[in-house]
């Protein structure tokens, strides 16, 4: 069985800040906007190199997405940068209406999502988003894992014609993908081969379902690992052959059960391949105040909800 290590932990909005400071280098139509949140969001080092392309919009996220389109007109690739709840609940109206409708070429980047957000507590903690944002006509979902998949995923979005949602976070998790990646939007990635169960995950969960089938192998279940990084355009191919090995699945995220990961999963496999499956996920609830790992353990959103659903999963098929 092939095992995955790290020898750092990095969050992955600091790869994303990564990546849009080489964009800044590599791209002059890329532009940056932030709503008063340019610590959080890791933008410092482009707008050092790029003042004159940087637009401090301040506490005003409405505004941010309907000047994003406006900047599309003449050409240019403009990167917005706030907290993943004020990207996405708070502005609907506007991306739906002056980005999505007319298919601007917006990008939505959103930072400290889902509940490793922390102590900020439930009105910060968005476990709706990627619900919210798949269900807009044309807008890629793209969820990275680590920092050198976040940076990768950043440069690769510029050169996407359209609009995309992209999810990342606040915490310190492993790096375990290549620094040298290349990011291909809607192809998944299969971090292990197995034989008895799938596991698709996404954002932080993909490290935790390594260290599950780890677990699982040591007790003599053979599980399959598989990186959903876009959620949207979803990589139908990967699940459905996968399955077609294992005949069962487990899907995993950092979201609400509802309008997540595993709902779009749900629907391939009713339309292609009805499959048993179990989903790691939030159910139907908010978050609240704590650390990232305690959260994750109470919410069941770790290596040890993965192996319970796993075994539950199995006991279906």
């Amino acid at each position: 069985m092939k095992t995955y290590t790290y020898t750092e932990k990095k969050d992955t909005r600091s790869g994303f800040g990564a990546g849009l400071a080489e964009l800044g280098r590599t791209n002059q139509n890329v532009v940056a906007l932030c709503a008063d949140l340019i610590g959080s969001l890791k933008m410092d080092k482009f707008i050092e190199e790029n003042p004159e392309r940087f637009f401090q919009i301040g506490i005003a996220e409405a505004n941010m997405m309907g000047i994003a389109a406006g900047l599309t007109i003449g050409g240019k690739i403009p990167f917005t940068g706030t907290f993943a709840n004020f990207s996405t609940g708070r502005v609907y109206d506007q991306i739906r209406q002056s980005i999505a409708y007319s298919g601007k070429n917006v990008k939505i980047c959103a930072s400290h999502a889902g509940l490793t957000l922390g102590e900020d507590g439930a009105t910060h903690q968005i476990l709706e988003d990627i619900g919210l944002m798949k269900m807009l006509p044309g807008m890629v979902v793209i969820n990275p894992c680590d920092y050198n998949q976040t940076k990768a995923a950043t440069i690769a979005i510029a050169e996407y014609e359209g609009p995309v949602y992209l999810r990342f976070g606040r915490p310190s998790v492993p790096v375990f993908t290549p620094a040298d990646q290349k990011f291909e939007i809607g192809k998944a990635i299969k971090f292990t081969e197995g034989t008895d169960v799938t596991i698709v995950a996404t954002g932080h969960l993909v490290w935790e379902a390594l260290e599950a089938s780890k677990a699982l192998h040591e007790a003599g279940i053979s599980a399959e690992v598989i990186n959903i990084h876009t959620i949207k355009p979803l990589d139908d191919k990967a699940i459905l052959d996968s399955v077609a090995k294992t005949g069962c699945i487990v899907t995993a995220e950092e979201h609400n059960h509802l309008g997540g990961l595993g709902e779009s999963v749900a629907r391939v496999l009713a339309q292609h391949r009805p499959t048993p499956q179990e989903f790691v996920a939030t159910n139907d609830t908010f978050g609240e105040s704590g650390t990232p790992a305690q959260l994750m353990d109470k919410y069941g959103l770790n290596s040890d909800a993965i192996q319970k659903a796993v075994k539950k999963v199995l006991k279906r098929k």
